[in-house]
């Protein structure tokens, strides 16, 4: 492991989430390692009836219902996930510089659901424009939810959204990083939000790829690498990290969940929908080049698949070219239990693994009925938790649409 010096050292210190089933990291670990799946059915306009990943949590522990009705549901999530990220990390935001505080948000689409939901208002009111609500254009432009948090913790400092696709969570995570280390802030609070389930267009577009999940019972609908998987269950979500340089979070004596010490981002350049695990095992490498490592010193691969034929068996071929001769390195996927998040995705399956960190316990992949032979992957832990004895290092996965792909490596914090 390369030398670095601590204020480059950058740490997870804080974490807020909603997701389904859950509404901190204490319930959605407890949920993981007992296969409890987050999925239920919902009625979805002009969709039907269909298996999605919802969030319950307290929408106005942190902001009023009238401040939640003029944001939006986006909005709403990452206020909620900001607040509990902050509390999380024991800061006191009265005694920071809030100029000093950057926020970075994964978003793989904003505006969809504000944009919908519009449209059908105007169609009841035989479309009359004059019942188009004034506040469409601050719900609908990409800083939203980045926004929407500055104002309800008072943080005058930089505030922006990272589009990236289903990569989005990582790739604002990285961000964060990067700027803690460019000392452009003190403090990045980052991570990824969804509220896809809102959009009818999301679900009618995977519908006519013929990539939207279905099955009878909704907690079995999402089941990547299994022989009988249809395609994605779509879920909201939110996850935000507080970020801190080592010798920030060492000086005020803050709790520390881990430490990035690798990550990478690339492009596969070939197809708007497609993924091509050459480039996703580039990407994988070039983390762990980064990392000083070596594929056999993770020991926990969270998985990106998404339960679409082509794209599970892609990924499982990068990860055979990376972790060919890797016998204690474990694989395990989180979306088999809480679907696909989106913008969110890859911030919650870290979240979810985190854990792992002190337990030494890797949650399973589950609805994996029927491996499908192109995805046995050596490791892969299925139905039950697996005891690993040793979790110091965790690889997280994040693919997107476009070919953009993200990785990033995190370690048990060592002085």
């Amino acid at each position: 492991m390369k030398e670095t010096q601590p204020s480059q050292r950058i740490v997870i210190t804080g974490v807020g989430l909603a997701a389904p089933g859950a509404d901190n990291l204490t319930a959605f670990r407890q949920n993981l390692l007992a296969g409890k799946s987050g999925i239920r059915l919902m009625e979805h306009r002009y969709i039907g009836t269909v298996p999605a990943g919802l969030c319950d949590f307290p929408e106005t522990r942190y902001r009023k219902k009238k401040d939640n009705k003029r944001g939006t549901r986006a909005g709403c999530l990452g206020v909620y996930a900001a607040h509990e990220a902050v509390a999380d990390a024991g800061l006191d935001l009265a005694h920071t510089d809030r100029g000093r505080i950057g926020v970075y948000v994964g978003l793989t689409e904003h505006g969809n659901v504000e944009t919908e939901n519009e449209v059908y208002n105007l169609s009841q009111f035989d479309n009359n424009v004059d019942f188009w609500s004034h506040h469409h254009n601050p719900r609908t432009v990409l800083n939203n939810p980045a926004g929407e948090i500055t104002m309800s913790l008072d943080i005058t400092g930089p505030h922006y959204s990272v589009g990236a696709a289903c990569a989005a969570g990582n790739a604002a995570l990285i961000q964060g990083l990067q700027m803690l280390r460019l000392n452009d802030v003190d403090l990045a609070l980052c991570g990824g939000i969804s509220e896809s389930t809102g959009s009818f267009g999301v679900f009618a577009s995977f519908k006519a790829q013929g990539a939207l999940a279905s099955h009878p019972h909704p907690q079995q609908a999402s089941r990547p690498f299994d022989q009988g998987r249809n395609g994605i269950v779509i879920s909201e979500g939110a996850c935000l990290y507080t970020l801190e340089r080592l010798d920030d979070a060492l000086a005020r004596d803050a709790k520390i969940y881990g430490e990035i010490i690798g990550y990478a981002m690339n492009s596969d350049a070939r197809d708007f929908v497609l993924p091509y695990w050459p480039r996703q095992a580039e990407c994988m490498q070039l983390a762990l080049n980064r990392a000083g490592l070596t594929a056999r010193d993770i020991d926990i691969v969270n998985t990106h698949a998404t339960g679409t034929r082509h794209g599970d068996i892609e990924e499982c071929r990068a990860l055979r070219a990376v972790f060919a001769d890797c016998p204690h390195t474990y694989i395990n996927n989180t979306k088999s239990l809480i679907g696909h998040a989106m913008g969110a995705a890859g911030c919650l399956e870290l979240a979810g693994n985190l854990p792992a960190l002190v337990d030494k316990l890797v949650h399973p992949t589950i609805n994996v009925d029927d491996l499908d032979p192109e995805c046995n992957l050596p490791n892969l832990v299925r139905d039950h938790p697996k005891e690993a004895g040793r979790v110091d290092v965790i690889l997280n996965n994040s693919f997107g649409m476009l070919g953009i792909n993200s990785v990033v490596v995190v370690r048990n914090y060592q002085q």
